[in-house]
C-alpha cells in the first residue's frame, strides 16, 4: 500500500511540473508577439520557448508512466490497490478526455512557438492572451473530475 501513495504523489509532481509548462508557454508566445523587431529579446524567448516545451515534454512522459501504474499497477504489482473500482470508471474516461486535449492545446503551442523560430508570424498578443487561459478551464474539470468522481 505504501508503494501506491509513493506513485500517487511522483505522478501529481509531474503533473504539477507539466502543468507549469503548459501554462508558462502561452505566456512566452504572447512575450514574443510583442517583442517583434528587437532581435536580442526575440532570440532569448525562442530560447525559453524551445526548453520550457522540452522540459514539459519529458514531465508529461513521466506523468504518463506513473499514471499507467496507478491506473494498472494492481494487476503487476502485489498489494497495490485499483483507483478505479470496477464499472465506476467513467469519470477517468472524462479527465483522460481533459488531459488529451491539454495535451493537443501543449502539442499546439509548441508549433506556434516551431514555426516562431522558423520566421512564422505568431497571431496577435490579445489572441495568445485568450488562448493563455484554455488550460486553466480545463485543468479545473481535471481537478474536479479527480476530487469529485461524479460518475
Amino acid at each position: 500500500m505504501q508503494s501506491y501513495y509513493w506513485v500517487k504523489t511522483f505522478h501529481l509532481l509531474f503533473v504539477v511540473a507539466w502543468m507549469a509548462a503548459v501554462f508558462y508557454l502561452p505566456r512566452i508566445l504572447v512575450n514574443l508577439s510583442e517583442t517583434a523587431g528587437q532581435l536580442p529579446v526575440t532570440e532569448r524567448l525562442q530560447l525559453m520557448g524551445l526548453r520550457l516545451y522540452r522540459f514539459g515534454h519529458m514531465m508529461f512522459g513521466i506523468a504518463l508512466i506513473l499514471g499507467l501504474v496507478l491506473w494498472l499497477g494492481y494487476k503487476v504489482i502485489p498489494d497495490f490497490p485499483t483507483m478505479v473500482a470496477p464499472g465506476a470508471a467513467a469519470w477517468l474516461h472524462a479527465k483522460l478526455g481533459l488531459v488529451v486535449l491539454l495535451l493537443v492545446y501543449y502539442s499546439w503551442t509548441g508549433r506556434l512557438l516551431k514555426g516562431n523560430v522558423r520566421g512564422r508570424p505568431l497571431p496577435s498578443s490579445r489572441a495568445l492572451r485568450w488562448f493563455n487561459e484554455l488550460p486553466l478551464v480545463l485543468f479545473i474539470g481535471v481537478v474536479w473530475l479527480v476530487i469529485a468522481k461524479p460518475f
